[in-house]
């Protein structure tokens, strides 16, 4: 089979993006196809579907992959082949985990799968642990720490420091084993899993965050956010602290899959699987001693990807790689949003709150909301703030994102969901960018001329927009409105002045001078 792929979306089928790489994760639990576009720094998930074929379930009593699971597993395969080929995605990367490496019939399995034509690499648990590990390097820049990856086969473990990774460990306590821990009662098999992760090597404190992998966990995320009502719907980063996280445990281990299923969010399958893995979690918790929790989004799949980046697209930022896209594709190219940043900057640059790249995203996403239709803008630019899966940001910076797009549609009563995130003092900050994002794109209608022919700065407590003489009729009564609005909200007064043609410093205009220009060339 010949899967090709011309790289162009000419029918728009995924509104922009173009489908550009696909990886099948061959797992003890799932089968699943998950196709990519946008960057690679930031891929974009464009096809997200699974398999339920469990080739894992009967490894402790029999070892083997059970037919209707390797029959079923080959039919969502079949599937899998019909849709690449339809899509045209030349670039397949196949992985198989635990139960194909594990199961006596697993040679057998692997044999059919290639029969189809694809090229499945069954990988080592060492190698899972240390791709999965690459998936979290990629979501959270600069990441000391372990990470646990909880599949249904194995539990793979693995410290990260300094981007690199070390003490690989892959324990036979996925999800679909742990019920043959303690015959079913909790303190006991609360022991039987103790013993095993000391008989791993992961027996004693790590005195670092604990990052949690895999499906199940993410569940555990869900459902600690349904139940404190959490603003944000997204697992991704979501970080408990000890004593908040050794609760989640206490309470999931006690719940039942039918009262789990009522959470929408929760599946039928993972409510099945949640109360033993939150037996593991109290184990590795009392073993462990982590930091802190926090839950990862990014995993296998993701590290993949990471892995074959060159080191240059390695050190882009995810949010700024993601963003810039996202925001390319609504009507803000990369050079407006920085020519936006860099004329605002020495009025309104980031505060100890934020981060000048903070700000630039929130441009960005501002920008990327103007084109929307005006009824909708408002509420569609906080939930994209807020609740798409941008990677490299926490929860505060979310509500300040939210807090500019507000404030760049002159919403200064901001919403409690946004509140709840963050600061009094960091929400003002954010809102002076949106105030300063609103005037620069008003001022010239976003001309690139116009961000050359003005300037924005602070003269003590007063605000001050120049004018050179030949662009001074860019004033008008708006703009004196949004110079009203920005300069209140810094407590001080402004003032507008025009500056002669003669004494205007013309040396920037001959070229662009933002300063987020390498941002923007490494955008483009």
């Amino acid at each position: 089979m010949s899967l090709r792929a011309r790289r162009t979306d000419r029918d728009g089928i995924f509104s922009g993006n173009t489908p550009e790489r696909a990886i099948i994760d061959i797992g003890s639990n799932t089968v699943r196809l998950v196709v990519y576009g946008g960057s690679m720094r930031a891929p974009v998930v464009l096809l997200n579907e699974k398999v339920a074929a469990r080739l894992g379930r009967e490894m402790a009593e029999t070892g083997r992959i059970p037919q209707d699971s390797f029959d079923l597993a080959l039919q969502g395969l079949r599937r899998f082949r019909l849709l690449l080929e339809e899509l045209e995605i030349e670039d397949v990367e196949t992985v198989a985990t635990a139960a194909s490496r594990e199961a006596e019939n697993g040679p057998d399995f692997i044999a059919a799968v290639k029969e189809l034509g694809f090229k499945p690499r069954v990988i080592s648990g060492e190698e899972e642990a240390r791709v999965s590990a690459q998936g979290v390097i990629g979501a959270f820049p600069g990441v000391q720490g372990v990470m646990a990856d909880l599949g249904g086969g194995s539990l793979e473990l693995i410290r990260i420091r300094d981007g690199e990774t070390c003490d690989a460990a892959s324990l036979p306590l996925g999800t679909l084993r742990l019920s043959a821990f303690g015959d079913g009662d909790p303190d006991s098999m609360l022991k039987a899993l103790g013993k095993e992760l000391k008989k791993g090597g992961w027996g004693k404190p790590i005195d670092a965050p604990l990052y949690l992998v895999g499906g199940t966990w993410r569940a555990m995320a869900v459902y600690a956010m349904e139940k404190v009502g959490h603003p944000l719907s997204d697992p991704h980063s979501l970080w408990l602290d000890p004593k908040r996280a050794r609760v989640l445990a206490e309470d999931l281990a006690q719940a039942t899959p039918e009262t789990l299923q009522q959470i929408e969010r929760i599946s039928t399958m993972r409510s099945n699987t949640m109360p033993h893995a939150a037996v593991l979690l109290r184990a590795m918790l009392k073993k462990l001693q982590p930091e802190r929790l926090v839950f990862s989004s990014w995993g296998l799949r993701e590290g993949l990807l990471y892995d074959r980046l060159e080191i240059g697209a390695r050190s882009q930022d995810p949010l700024l790689a993601g963003l810039t896209l996202f925001a390319a594709q609504r009507g803000a190219p990369p050079r407006l949003s920085t020519r936006v940043a860099g004329w605002t900057v020495d009025a309104v640059p980031a505060g100890k709150h934020g981060s000048e790249r903070l700000r630039l995203a929130a441009t960005m996403l501002s920008l990327a909301s103007m084109q929307i239709e005006p009824n909708l803008r408002l509420h569609q630019a906080v939930d994209w703030a807020l609740h798409k899966r941008w990677i490299g940001i926490e929860a505060h910076e979310r509500a300040m994102m939210a807090a500019a797009v507000c404030a760049n549609r002159n919403h200064l009563d901001l919403p409690s969901e946004v509140t709840a995130l963050a600061s009094e003092e960091a929400l003002n900050e954010a809102i002076g960018w949106g105030l300063s994002i609103r005037l620069a794109r008003r001022l010239g209608a976003r001309s690139k001329r116009s961000f050359q022919v003005s300037r924005l700065l602070r003269d003590g407590d007063k605000l001050v927009l120049q004018l050179r003489e030949s662009h001074r009729d860019l004033r008008g009564l708006p703009q004196d409105k949004d110079m009203t609005l920005l300069a209140n909200h810094l407590g001080g007064d402004y003032e507008i002045r025009t500056v002669p043609d003669e004494e205007w410093d013309v040396s920037s205009e001959s070229g662009n001078d933002d300063p987020f220009d390498s941002v923007s060339q490494a955008a483009e």
